[in-house]
């Protein structure tokens, strides 16, 4: 789950136009509007809407919304599921274990189970009131994530796991993964909370590669264009380090939007 720190992202700014053209129109909203569920969490109001895009011919759209900031819609899930496909495009072999941080509406997750070689999928979401709504089946793709027997569920912050020795999985303290796909924060330097930070430094990012097999694969998503600095920090802490540039088509703009997938190996 992910939220602005420092000034609006391009996301962000698409999920606001998207939802003022619908709240414009009082009718439709009274016709075509729904708040699925309100939490009050730590870090703000959090809430699911889902609506209809009369502007676009009506299609179903689901909002998270954390305070006044608009997280994420499945308006635009191109560039969470090109996470997946090219993390895990990067691995060998079979019987791969998977870390997904960050649950969102779960299109990373979902992407990744499409892989035959996965044999179990570790979703770390800070925010319980986002895993209960897949274990609800309010998302459109909770049922079929949380139906798939090599999905569980764990309730933490990935970041703390993250630089423990103890790694991401409670139930097997040290366990080591092939894969980590992260999509929390808007980017190493848009931050959901500044203790992050640390995460996206050297020595945090060698932290997270010792949770890893040899020739295992960190992958994250960011909202900005490549960052040549943190690319740097990348290949202090990994074997080799790539910045995708992923382009997808913004029926908000009618023109194409970018986001950019960090692939990492470690050696």
């Amino acid at each position: 789950m992910r939220r602005p720190q420092r000034g609006a992202s391009n996301s962000e700014k698409n999920l606001r136009e998207s939802v003022k053209s619908a709240d414009n129109n009082s009718s439709a909203m009274s016709r075509d509007f729904e708040e699925l569920d309100y939490r009050e969490t730590p870090l703000g109001e959090l809430s699911l809407r889902r609506r209809r895009m009369l502007s676009l011919g009506g299609i179903e759209i689901y909002d998270v919304k954390l305070g006044d900031a608009f997280l994420m819609s499945s308006l635009f899930h191109e560039v969470e599921e090109a996470l997946a496909h090219l993390g895990l495009g990067e691995l060998k072999g079979e019987n791969w274990d998977v870390v997904v941080g960050g649950l969102g509406l779960g299109y990373t997750a979902v992407a990744a189970l499409e892989h035959r070689e996965v044999a179990s999928l570790l979703v770390v979401d800070a925010l319980q009131p986002v895993i209960e709504w897949h274990q609800r089946a309010l998302v459109p793709l909770g049922e079929k994530l949380i139906g798939d027997p090599r999905t569980r569920m764990v309730h933490a912050d990935f970041f703390e796991r993250a630089q423990s020795a103890d790694g991401f999985d409670p139930a097997q303290p040290g366990r080591k993964f092939h894969a980590v796909l992260l999509d929390i924060d808007h980017s190493p330097r848009n931050l959901l909370h500044p203790r992050n930070a640390a995460f996206y430094q050297v020595d945090g990012l060698r932290a997270l590669a010792a949770h890893l097999h040899p020739g295992g694969v960190f992958a994250l998503w960011s909202d900005d264009p490549p960052d040549e600095e943190f690319l740097s920090m990348l290949d202090s802490a990994f074997a080799t380090a790539r910045a995708h540039i992923v382009t997808f088509p913004n029926p908000l703009t009618e023109a194409q939007s970018a986001s950019t997938v960090y692939v990492t190996t470690r050696i």
